[in-house]
């Protein structure tokens, strides 16, 4: 492999007991820049070359679905499919396909709490954290009339997606960190490393267990371990991304009913079969609340989770973004 493209070597810890007829496996683990965050992976392999061949591999997924999903990118297919808003229908990739698809399944069962087509609020509140100045109603309310997925046309025979509306723009935040996390851990599989993880911040993705291991332990902010696998982890709330504007703490997670960042300090943790889900879900439950959030996030096939409160005051300043922070063992 070409030493330009050897990833960022993290730990290599001893290898473990071999099985009868089976080779020992080491840990190896990865990290890359990629969605402008740290992405790791960890994986089980017999051989250094095995870890570093799928992790290249599944690190190239990564960055292939940022330059597809990204709404930072000018250039990527999502930002293209923004700037053809209020005009023809337009053919999309799979990859995108089956986002937008993931994205309407979630707007319909949240009932609106979960909305991609978010983007134009989301730019208001991007600027509000930077400045520290929240955006004037007249602001909220020309977003706002470019917000609504009813306004987004799917057409499945075709494969093309449709924005209605003159200055749509669609946000795939809330969704696309946990759809990158299953087709990387899907790569690693394919490549011979089953037992593995993705993270990105914040989000997990977690393949099999490691060798002779129930699960990967993944902590909680509340101090709650579980041991996890085959399944995806996200959390939302304003811990780490939000800004205080007048006494008040608004999240960075922004209502698209109402354009205004979250003030309610829920936490909410939710652990699913895919790592789309478990992304999207966080959001859409932090969105509606406690009640109603819960209830969304119980009613969901194969995902289960759990919100609170906070009742910790705001802080002056984000705590330090580190891999201990975000209970990652």
């Amino acid at each position: 492999m070409p030493r330009r493209l050897l990833p960022l070597l993290l730990a290599v810890v001893s290898a473990l007991p071999a099985t009868a007829g089976e080779p020992a496996l080491a840990r190896y683990a990865y990290a890359q820049i990629h969605m402008a965050m740290r992405v790791r992976l960890v994986v089980y392999a017999p051989r250094r070359e095995v870890a570093e061949q799928a992790c290249e591999a599944a690190f190239e997924r990564v960055k292939a679905l940022d330059a597809t999903l990204s709404d930072y990118r000018a250039n990527s297919e999502l930002s293209r499919l923004n700037a053809s808003a209020g005009g023809a229908a337009v053919r999309v990739s799979d990859d995108l396909w089956r986002v937008l698809l993931k994205s309407d399944q979630m707007w319909r069962q949240s009932r609106g709490a979960f909305d991609a087509s978010v983007g134009p609020v989301v730019a208001l509140w991007r600027a509000a954290r930077r400045s520290g100045v929240l955006p004037t109603a007249e602001a909220r309310a020309r977003a706002l009339a470019c917000v609504g997925w009813q306004h987004v046309q799917l057409d499945p025979a075709a494969r093309t997606a449709r924005l209605e509306l003159a200055g749509m723009k669609l946000d795939l935040g809330g969704i696309a960190k946990g759809f990158i996390g299953d087709e990387a851990v899907a790569v690693l599989r394919a490549n011979g490393c089953a037992s593995c993880l993705f993270e990105a911040g914040g989000d997990i993705v977690l393949g099999d267990p490691p060798p002779g291991k129930v699960g990967w332990v993944v902590g909680f902010e509340n101090g709650r371990d579980l041991e996890l696998s085959n399944c995806g982890v996200a959390a939302s709330g304003d811990t780490m991304q939000y800004v205080i504007v007048g006494g008040v703490r608004y999240s960075h997670v922004v209502d698209p009913r109402t354009g205004i960042g979250l003030t309610s300090r829920v936490a909410t943790n939710v652990i699913a079969v895919e790592g789309a889900v478990s992304d999207g879900l966080s959001t859409a439950a932090s969105v509606m609340g406690t009640a109603a959030g819960q209830k969304l996030i119980d009613s969901w096939p194969g995902a289960w989770g759990w919100m609170r409160v906070l009742s910790d005051p705001p802080l002056p300043q984000p705590r330090p973004r580190r891999f201990g922070d975000r209970g990652l063992l």
